[in-house]
């Protein structure tokens, strides 16, 4: 079966840092650019980051200079690290594979002001 999970999210203060995973099933991970997105309640699902299979990565503005995205292709996973929180950034964060458009349920990220 097919299987994104993510984790690591919850409270923060602003200016601070959460860092998420997400473990994937490695049938569908190596194939794959894995991506991440957030949605804020009333918001449109946004575009956050992507790596490659190797390892090349992408930003969305508002991420670049605070947000780091990585992969692990040993353990299937994908991480975003991310500092200097925003309350803007509160949302909640999804892990997606690119290619076949699968997606995880979702990690809570609040940032307080």
């Amino acid at each position: 079966q097919v299987q994104l999970v993510e984790s690591g999210g919850g409270l923060v203060q602003a200016g601070g840092s959460l860092r998420l995973s997400c473990v994937v099933t490695r049938d569908i991970f190596i194939l794959s650019t894995m991506a991440w997105y957030r949605q804020a309640p009333g918001r449109q699902r946004e575009w956050v980051a992507s790596v490659t299979i190797d390892l090349k990565e992408k930003y969305a503005d508002f991420a670049k200079g605070r947000f780091t995205a990585s992969r692990d292709n040993i353990k299937n996973t994908i991480s975003l690290q991310m500092n200097s929180l925003k309350p803007e950034d509160t949302g909640i964060y999804y892990c997606k594979q690119e290619l076949g458009g699968y997606w995880g349920q979702g990690t809570q990220v609040t940032v307080s002001s």
